[in-house]
């Protein structure tokens, strides 16, 4: 693999961006430190207030943390703490129903089986209970995204060659799987229900707010709005339904005109006529220049009713186009509150707020989502911030400025973000809640470095976490303090970072927190760095997940993953004793492992099944404690 994509800027905007921020801010104060007795000491030192330990632990009070740390490591294998179990539960090809096709380990499965199968690239992910009490915990359905998928180890003889097959069957392993599970004596496992359903790249949907299915840009040549790509982290409404994040929707577009050119809007998100899916060559709804506007169809958040299958799927307008990456949820003075990072370096932060209670928008039949608000960040060197409304008609977004209403902001939120005055940020990613306080926070995983105070260094190899919080503690607020939360990296490679075994780590991706306070952390490293000492990845390993205390910056590494692989998406049980985590892309080529081929698709990984005749597979994977307690004790 070569460059992540997501290391390339599109952004042309002479915008103040976030390293300079940073300088500036930490030219105030004493040199930064990352690892785990540091976070505490600087965060409690900065402008959001208090001491490490008023953040709810410490003082006495019950410890967070209570497993043996895992150790870095490079093996093929996904490890965690002594005393814990993991359990693979629902592989890429796991048939949907038991009279579904099953996997075949030579990728001979054809795009009509694929409809019927779990997808691939698992990644964001959230456990819907079915039942109140212990039941709930017994019994849920899973609704996990599928990012993307392998186009060496998607098909026996890899896709040298396009064909409307290949395409149609890279087409129905994208999207979103929905699968009830239940624990029974032997574990947890699949069961076959009327709510199992995929929801693939071709699946019938809609849009709503002010970019609706009529709207003159999203007149495509097939009338009917289809399917979800690249569904990278997720979000929970607080009435039950699921939110499902198009990321690099871009890289599905594309054309063999050599006569065709992006427009200016087309360029900001990165489109290209040679991307990196070839389904254009074989299928004219994916044409870059004979069917332009189907790319307006995506770059949304899609909301998603898990418990009425026959429910279609919505694109919500109001949040905004970009690479949402995730959209995490809380509730502010009864408003919806929802955050998402646009996922490329030199890109945003996005609020939105709703407009009212949102029960009460739905006691009238609509959506709280098509109804408020949407901001983006402004970092500023003294540690504080402002939400930057993107409303039409507000500051430079004005007919005399070349926008023609709420729908052209919409449909153009990334410029609209440049013109406001945002600030670029490296890689802006999961975004987490804290509960109890609301304190926020944000992973950029790595990149270029931009000239602000909310880039710690330039270049930014290893990534960062951040932290704000609303001002007066109302996530609804405009403006917001702001610091470093946790520097990652290796301090054989840079002496600004402390971290140390238990908690070394680079590229921080998914974030999460549990019922209890923990902050869930999930690493991806690209395969382009992983395992590579010219990168300074050397003593990194394999990407892991680790759990960190906020009130007292404890950290420790819980597993790590297989070659090859990305650990993301992670929820529990209502009873915190049954984790799933998501182990994403096993075994994609990296320079350090060498590279896959339709010969040997076992060059890098071989996980889950270890088949001296099959292929790596993401999955989801089971994690219990063994007495039986709370995961993370």
């Amino acid at each position: 693999m070569g460059v992540d994509p997501d290391d390339i800027s599109s952004n042309p905007s002479a915008n103040r961006p976030f390293h300079e921020v940073v300088a500036a801010r930490l030219s105030r104060r004493s040199v930064l430190r990352g690892g785990a007795a540091a976070v505490a000491g600087f965060v409690g030192a900065g402008v959001l207030g208090g001491t490490a330990s008023a953040d709810g632990a410490g003082g006495g009070e019950r410890k967070l943390l209570g497993f043996p740390p895992v150790p870095a490591t490079d093996e093929d294998a996904l490890a965690v703490p002594d005393g814990y179990t993991a359990q693979v539960l629902i592989p890429w090809g796991t048939p949907l129903l038991s009279d579904g096709p099953e996997w075949r380990k030579d990728a001979s499965n054809s795009a009509a089986d694929a409809e019927r199968q779990v997808g691939s690239h698992h990644d964001g992910m959230h456990y819907f209970p079915l039942g109140k009490g212990k039941d709930g915990s017994r019994r849920g359905v899973l609704v996990l995204n599928h990012e993307y998928m392998d186009r060496t180890l998607s098909y026996p003889d890899g896709d040298e060659e396009m064909t409307r097959e290949k395409a149609d069957k890279g087409a129905a392993m994208h999207g979103v799987s929905i699968v009830q599970v239940e624990k029974g004596r032997k574990g947890w496992r699949r069961v076959d229900s009327e709510l199992n359903r995929r929801i693939t790249a071709t699946t019938p949907m809609t849009v709503s707010g002010p970019v609706g299915p009529d709207h003159p840009e999203m007149q495509a040549d097939d009338p009917q709005i289809r399917g979800t790509i690249n569904n990278c982290s997720h979000g929970v409404t607080p009435w039950g339904t699921y939110l499902a994040c198009e990321e690099n929707w871009n890289f599905y577009f594309g054309t063999t005109d050599a006569s065709w050119r992006p427009t200016p809007a087309q360029e900001r998100y990165g489109v290209v006529a040679d991307s990196d899916y070839r389904w254009f060559e074989v299928d004219p709804r994916w044409d870059a220049a004979v069917n332009p506007k189907e790319m307006n169809r995506f770059g949304w958040v899609v909301e998603i009713d898990p418990f009425r299958p026959d429910s279609t799927p919505v694109k919500r307008s109001r949040l905004g186009r970009i690479k949402h990456e995730g959209c995490v949820t809380t509730e502010a003075r009864g408003r919806i509150v929802a955050y998402t990072g646009d996922d490329q370096d030199g890109d945003y932060i996005y609020k939105f707020v709703g407009a009212e209670p949102w029960r009460k928008t739905r006691a009238r039949g609509e959506s709280p989502l098509d109804h408020g608000v949407l901001y983006v960040a402004r970092f500023d060197d003294d540690g504080t911030g402002r939400w930057l409304p993107l409303e039409f008609g507000e500051g430079p977004l004005t007919e005399e400025n070349g926008w023609k209403d709420q729908a052209d902001v919409l449909l153009r939120t990334r410029e609209a973000a440049d013109a406001a005055g945002a600030t670029p940020l490296d890689r802006p990613e999961w975004i987490a809640v804290q509960p109890g306080r609301q304190d926020v926070y944000a992973s950029l995983t790595n990149g270029s470095g931009w000239d602000n105070a909310v880039t710690p260094r330039k270049p930014n190899p290893y990534g960062h976490i951040i932290k704000w919080t609303e001002e007066g503690g109302d996530n609804t607020a405009t403006s917001f303090a702001w610091d470093i939360f946790l520097l990652a990296g290796d301090p054989a490679h840079d002496d600004r970072v402390e971290l140390d075994e238990e908690d070394l780590f680079g590229s921080p991706d998914g974030l999460w927190f549990d019922a209890d306070g923990r902050l869930w952390i999930q690493t991806d490293v690209s395969n382009s760095s992983q395992n590579d000492p010219e990168k300074g990845y050397d003593r990194i390993g394999n990407n892991a997940m680790l759990a960190c205390d906020p009130s007292t910056g404890e950290l420790r590494r819980f597993l790590t993953g297989p070659r090859g692989a990305e650990i993301t998406g992670v929820v529990t049980t209502p009873d915190r004793r049954t984790m799933f985590v998501n182990v994403q892309h096993p075994g994609e080529d990296t320079p350090f492992w060498g590279e896959n081929s339709p010969e040997d698709p076992r060059a890098v990984s071989n996980w889950p099944d270890f088949d001296p005749e099959g292929r790596p597979r993401s999955a989801t994977v089971v994690i219990t404690k063994d007495d039986g307690g709370v995961i993370g004790t």
